[in-house]
């Protein structure tokens, strides 16, 4: 408030400093006028009062710009002439002039720096004005500043300014109140809640849900932290069935192999060829499930190696057929070809794309007890970017509906009891997964037209 003030009264006196300059324009044009029709400062020399008298003159007819009356009131010493000065004295030396406690004057100076008439005191702060005749500097006018109000209206005009300003404070305070309290607490609210539920997830709480009913950017937050515990309560869920599914299916070959181990040491079975064949199988089963679990794993780091180039899907797809049609002719099922176009060009890895459809029809093998099975292949130029798609079917029990979207995760099996006759980890399809992926490529799973199961592999064309 007192900054404001200083300001107000700053302020104030630098525009009547202004004004005041602006409105002794005509005194500076008329002194250079007598300078010029005497060619010296001769005419004015020492006489303080004509100075004086050519002050007000000037000033009279200035629209009130500056107080003439008040200047007219002042001591004659404020214009500069000391009692009983007469026209042709030589000018007076400045100690004639009054102490410098009394109030500066109007000063008029030579181009020497000469003291021509007026009252000037040296610690005074002036405004100087150059007078110019043809170009040439002759002297100047020192106008003295004012540096605070020190007139009854004027300190009348601040005084009423300061209490307008504290006035405005109070109001302006007042509604800052108001206003700030509802702001803090509509912006702080949601803050709040999106601290304790951060606090929550580090304690590894990941069932939190934010209501924040916003179309803001803490709106948008609250909605990116909800997704974000979502994820990371279904991270935690699939973590956990990984262990479980990773335990059982390690646990189940390895208690097998022990027990029948134990029996051979005990005596209970016989050391035999076919005991040892059978712990043997038990160790098969557990080195191809290590085998899919490293394979998987290095899929997520990306050690899988692709040894891609320009195959034609057609083609090799053909070639391939007697080798499917044996596997599957080898449990009594029947493999049907439909292969609409006949150049299908794709970037492609050889050995993976083996990988992958032996996977497939394995999975129909060993889960699907299907008398038949599809493959058919057709080329979408259409869409964006153009693709072929690959579809492998059959007619075999099939899967619920609600399982399709899991097929592809690890060690995910329809069947709870997991039957073992089956053979398999659960991991064949997951594997099929990261193979389409690394080709850019995807991969899903859908009720088939023929009764059973059906995988569909969309890769982008070359």
């Amino acid at each position: 408030m007192l900054l404001i003030q200083w300001s107000i009264g700053k302020g104030l006196a630098e525009y009547v400093n202004s004004k005041q300059l602006a409105a002794l324009q005509p005194l500076v044009v008329e002194l250079e006028r007598e300078y010029a029709q005497q060619g010296s400062w001769k005419g004015i020399q020492g006489d303080h009062k004509k100075l004086g008298d050519l002050l007000i003159m000037n000033l009279a007819n200035n629209d009130g710009e500056i107080d003439s009356a008040a200047l007219m009131r002042r001591p004659p010493l404020e214009f500069g002439h000391p009692p009983r000065a007469e026209f042709g004295e030589p000018p007076p030396s400045r100690s004639d002039f009054p102490s410098p406690r009394q109030k500066p004057g109007f000063a008029l100076f030579d181009h020497e720096d000469n003291l021509i008439a007026g009252h000037y005191i040296k610690r005074a702060d002036y405004n100087k004005v150059i007078l110019k005749v043809n170009d040439q500097d002759v002297g100047w006018l020192m106008i003295p500043q004012r540096n605070k109000m020190t007139d009854g209206y004027e300190l009348d005009f601040i005084q009423q300014q300061k209490s307008y300003l504290w006035i405005i404070a109070l109001v302006t305070m007042g509604l800052v109140v108001l206003i700030t309290f509802p702001l803090a607490h509509h912006l702080a609210e949601p803050i709040k809640k999106i601290i304790f539920g951060m606090h929550q997830l580090t304690q590894g709480n990941y069932i939190q849900h934010i209501d924040v009913n916003r179309k803001d950017e803490l709106g948008e937050l609250s909605r990116d932290f909800n997704e974000l515990a979502l994820t990371l309560h279904e991270n935690e869920d699939a973590r956990k069935r990984w262990l479980a599914n990773i335990s059982h299916e390690l646990r189940t070959p390895v208690s097998i192999l022990r027990g029948e181990l134990e029996a051979m040491l005990d005596g209970v079975r016989p050391l035999d060829k076919n005991n040892i064949g059978s712990a043997n199988d038990e160790v098969k089963h557990l080195q191809s499930l290590i085998d899919d679990l490293h394979q998987l794993t290095s899929a997520d780091i990306g050690g899988m190696h692709y040894r891609k180039s320009n195959i034609d899907l057609s083609q090799w797809l053909a070639s391939e057929v007697n080798k499917f049609s044996s596997y599957l002719s080898a449990v009594g099922t029947t493999l049907q070809v439909d292969i609409e176009t006949p150049v299908a060009m794709v970037f492609a890895d050889r050995t993976r794309l083996c990988q992958l459809f032996e996977n497939l029809i394995n999975n129909c093998i060993k889960y699907a007890e299907a008398s038949e099975v599809k493959i058919s292949l057709v080329v979408e130029q259409q869409a964006s970017p153009a693709l072929v798609k690959v579809i492998v079917e059959d007619n075999g029990v099939g899967v619920p509906e609600q399982h399709l979207l899991h097929l592809f995760e690890y060690l995910y099996r329809v069947e709870d009891s997991r039957n073992r006759k089956t053979g398999g980890s659960g991991l064949g399809l997951s594997i099929c997964a990261h193979i389409v992926a690394a080709h850019q490529g995807h991969i899903s799973a859908q009720t088939s037209a023929l009764g059973g199961l059906a995988i569909i592999i969309e890769l982008p064309l070359s």
